[in-house]
């Protein structure tokens, strides 16, 4: 047993069945904890031996304890304000049409009905929803409800009107306006086109994204999670944090991705990079709760909404390769300014296109400077060619991936990309046994469903989480358990640059943990996600506990 000085703890945990995630995986049975760090981990002896007469013990009761959760990819902003607005996930096109109806019903006229997380997977639908659908139920009222993917968007009539969008508005640069056979607007558009809504809808106020930001808290620790990576982070989202930690309101750490607000152009984007990288890293404020030092551009779209940018036409659409964002040059430059900066680049990338031209533009920007530890990301990763895998290993570029998203993508991935690439499609084994030693696992939630251990789950059964299908999808292709776990907490460390403190049950690192009901490695595998989860602490608070 380590320790940190003679140091009385304020709090001893004792009886449990800790899994540390250390270096070697070791196991202990008790810890304690000062102020908001582990100073002792070890035998339930051990640590008895170190309380003094005002320090707290706490059976565990034989219970599994695991590090905080860290979920590697999410976006805040969207999964809070999910739940003040019509959420859709998991709905038939029927029950969403109800609740716009409720909408409709209750709001005044003239306001806006919005929601998020259709798939059309949810209703047998062989296309997209329509215009029509929502007519029939919000005549009047601008109505606009996010797909699943948030590449995607589905708009009444009202909504379009309100967006000047018609048979004559031609596509963004990154998106498009889908259109029927007489070439009118069918009210589904994809990225950047989503832009025309965004820019006519009424934003929310501060205070009512501040309720948001809370709302997504609450989330985060009843399902264990401790450490949240921002995947899209505006100079107003962080300076809102940054008034609710001094007020002492926001309590979960969060590794905030820089991102321009809206959907800029190349140079709208590298002028708002240019003004924010002025500001400089923001590294471990608010007691190690805030950091931002990363800067993160979204290059292609998504498979479903066919937008990620392939090398080769979509199987299901010949002639169609989905939407690139940036010339190699573009791309360049804006890898090399944050470089220049000390930004961690972090990449969207879907299709094998986009993963490809991120991983050329790293190595051509990484050949130009001696080596150093970049811990670049390529976010996805989600298509590659087999020639690609390795590279990441190759140029220490870190694949943070979602499991979970094949529940919904394997519905359509193989239609979407043939037999061929879907060899190189959620490759995470391959991945890894090319070399990738720290590959993050998060949800990208509002996406999917937030919770760690049901993407541990997937993650180690290619099953989702119905439990289909029988005997995984593309199983050659699952984790181990350990290296799952490693996911959701060590790596995702890593990959903010954080496992010095974080990540791992150790001595002398921040004190977030996690107590669940079942030990998730060694119950049956698809019985993972099941788990509970009865307390999350951080920096050795505790801010949830199951009642």
């Amino acid at each position: 047993m380590k320790a940190i000085g003679s140091k009385i703890p304020d709090t001893i945990y004792v009886n449990g069945n800790i899994y540390t995630v250390n270096e070697h995986f070791e196991r202990a049975s008790a810890f304690a904890v000062k102020g908001d760090r582990f100073i002792a981990v070890g035998s339930d002896e051990a640590i008895r031996s170190m309380a003094g007469s005002q320090t707290e013990v706490v059976d565990l009761e034989g219970k599994t304890v695991l590090p905080g959760m860290i979920e590697s990819h999410i976006h805040m902003e969207s999964m809070g304000m999910g739940l003040l607005e019509i959420d859709a996930h998991d709905l038939t096109l029927d029950e969403i049409l109800a609740e716009v109806k409720k909408k409709y019903d209750d709001s005044s006229l003239g306001s806006w009905i919005r929601g998020d997380g259709w798939h059309e997977s949810n209703w047998n639908a062989a296309g997209f929803p329509t215009k029509e659908d929502l007519d029939r139920v919000s005549p009047d009222k601008p109505v606009c409800i996010r797909r699943a993917c948030g590449h995607a968007s589905w708009a009444n009539s009202r909504a379009l009107e309100l967006a000047h969008i018609t048979r004559d508005t031609p596509n963004p640069v990154g998106g498009e306006i889908l259109r029927d056979e007489n070439g009118e607007a069918t009210g589904m558009v994809t990225d950047a086109a989503q832009q025309f809504l965004f820019d006519v809808w009424p934003e929310y106020t501060y205070e009512e994204c501040k309720k948001a930001d809370l709302l997504a808290q609450e989330v985060f620790f009843r399902n264990g999670i401790t450490t949240v990576h921002d995947a899209g982070s505006t100079p107003a989202m962080i300076k809102r944090w940054e008034d609710s930690y001094e007020a002492g309101e926001l309590k979960v750490r969060i590794c905030g991705m820089f991102r321009a607000p809206g959907r800029p152009t190349y140079e709208q984007l590298l002028a708002q990079a240019r003004e924010y990288f002025k500001t400089g890293l923001k590294i471990g404020k608010f007691d190690n709760r805030l950091t931002v030092r990363s800067f993160k551009i979204s290059s292609d779209g998504s498979l479903g909404a066919r937008s990620a940018w392939m090398l080769d036409d979509y199987s299901d659409r010949p002639g169609h390769k989905g939407n690139g964002k940036f010339t190699d040059e573009e791309l360049y430059e804006l890898v090399h300014l944050a470089a220049d900066h000390n930004f961690q680049v972090v990449i969207h990338a879907i299709g094998d296109a986009c993963n490809k031209q991120a991983l050329d533009v790293f190595e051509a920007v990484f050949s130009e400077r001696p080596p150093y530890d970049h811990r670049f990301r390529i976010e996805h990763s989600q298509i590659l060619r087999l020639e690609d895998i390795p590279r990441f290993a190759k140029l220490h570029v870190i694949p943070s991936m979602q499991p979970i998203a094949i529940g919904v993508d394997k519905t359509v991935a193989v239609s979407r990309v043939g037999e061929e690439r879907i060899k190189g499609a959620y490759a995470w084994r391959a991945l890894i046994d090319a070399g990738s030693d720290v590959l993050p696992i998060s949800s990208d939630a509002p996406i999917d469903p937030i919770y760690p251990l049901l993407n541990m789950c997937v993650a180690v059964t290619r099953k989702d989480r119905n439990g289909e299908p029988e005997g995984g999808w593309y199983k050659e292709m699952a984790m181990t358990r350990a290296e799952a776990l490693k996911g959701i907490t060590i790596n995702g460390a890593k990959a903010s640059f954080e496992e010095n403190l974080k990540g791992s049950i150790e001595t002398g690192k921040l004190a977030d943990f996690v107590v669940i009901d079942q030990d998730v490695m060694t119950c049956s595998a698809d019985d993972i996600k099941n788990t509970t989860v009865l307390r999350t602490v951080v920096g050795g608070e505790t801010v949830y506990q199951a009642k």
